[in-house]
């Protein structure tokens, strides 16, 4: 556990010690998804069966999980908890508001690569999984990329868009103390799509969360919108954005700066629909930092770039926008609510 960590741990917070650790997908494109991780973005790829894929970014076996299924979505998002009294006390959060919570079998945790993995319901259907242990390897990364940042910022970070964000940012609040970073308001096709940027460590945001103002609707498909992993030098991004280009994947945002955590990136879409940005240099919130933090209001999401490639079909975003209505969003109440007050 990191310094900041622990002072906040006396506090009873579990803020600083939880960190991204690895996403499971639910994908029939298996051979599509070994080409984007390998051959685009440039992961280390271990194809353990004909039905499951893992990338590496770094030491630990695994920080992608792709096994066969017909979601084609994100279905999990693994949180890797620094020692066993935090790892306790997030379980009797859950366990204690009434959630179910289940302990994962020796066989998934040995597919994620993981000690001591637990499972409970997530905002939009993505199930949380904590653990305490990323089992590392010593095989050698076969990967295009020189390296990623990991460590104590955790793998990068999950944007999720919703109908109701206030719930997913009390949800996060509930089980893992996260802070609020900043906001950012960006103007789509005439209205305001307010983002929140959740941080539960030094990373500037692990999770994001956007909504429309005022305008209940999810014109997204999948339960995330993108994925974001972070390269440690630039040329890498780079790379990996003419690599994209040259084997025909989809790039959905040019490369460009956000406003807020400055990180130079770009955006490509996944073989299951969500998108995957690759990021450089995004700003790291220090103890320095975090004593003075104050959340911001950004106008627009990039200071350059992040043009779009496609034109945007505006009727098929409010097709399934519509088709979002006839259906509900999963949530979690129990856990939407701050501790001490009533649900």
């Amino acid at each position: 556990m990191t310094a900041a960590a622990t002072e906040v741990a006396k506090q009873g917070s579990v803020f600083g010690a939880v960190h991204l650790g690895y996403l499971a997908v639910e994908s029939r494109k298996m051979q599509q998804w070994h080409r984007f991780g390998a051959d685009a973005i440039g992961l280390h790829v271990d194809e353990l069966d004909a039905d499951t894929l893992r990338f590496r970014l770094d030491e630990n076996e695994c920080r992608f999980l792709i096994r066969r299924g017909p979601a084609e979505d994100l279905m999990a998002i693994g949180w890797q908890v620094d020692d066993h009294e935090t790892f306790d006390r997030v379980i009797k959060r859950v366990s204690d508001r009434g959630v179910p919570i289940v302990e994962g079998s020796p066989e998934d945790a040995a597919l994620r690569g993981v000690e001591r993995l637990w499972r409970f319901p997530g905002p939009k259907g993505i199930v949380q999984e904590v653990f305490t242990t990323g089992r590392t390897t010593t095989q050698p990364l076969r990967m295009l990329t020189s390296g990623y940042v990991t460590g104590d910022s955790g793998m990068g970070h999950v944007a999720i868009t919703s109908r109701n964000p206030a719930s997913i940012h009390r949800y996060y609040g509930t089980v893992f103390d996260s802070r609020l970073s900043d906001y950012i308001d960006e103007n789509v096709n005439g209205l305001t799509l307010k983002i929140r940027f959740l941080r539960v460590n030094e990373r500037h945001h692990s999770i994001a969360v956007a909504g429309l103002h005022h305008l209940p609707v999810d014109p997204i498909r999948t339960r995330a919108q993108h994925v974001n992993i972070q390269v440690a030098d630039l040329d890498d991004m780079l790379a990996a954005y003419q690599r994209v280009r040259d084997l025909g994947f989809r790039i959905a945002w040019t490369v460009g700066q956000h406003t807020n955590d400055r990180e130079l990136s770009f955006y490509c879409v996944t073989p299951s629909g969500f998108e995957l940005e690759v990021g450089w240099n995004p700003i790291v919130v220090t103890p320095e930092l975090e004593a003075a933090w104050q959340p911001t209001t950004y106008q627009g999401i990039s200071i350059w770039g992040h043009d779009t490639v496609h034109m945007t079909d505006n009727l098929a975003q409010v097709r399934e926008a519509l088709r979002n209505l006839r259906r509900p969003e999963r949530t979690v109440p129990a856990l939407s609510t701050p501790i001490g007050m009533k649900k």
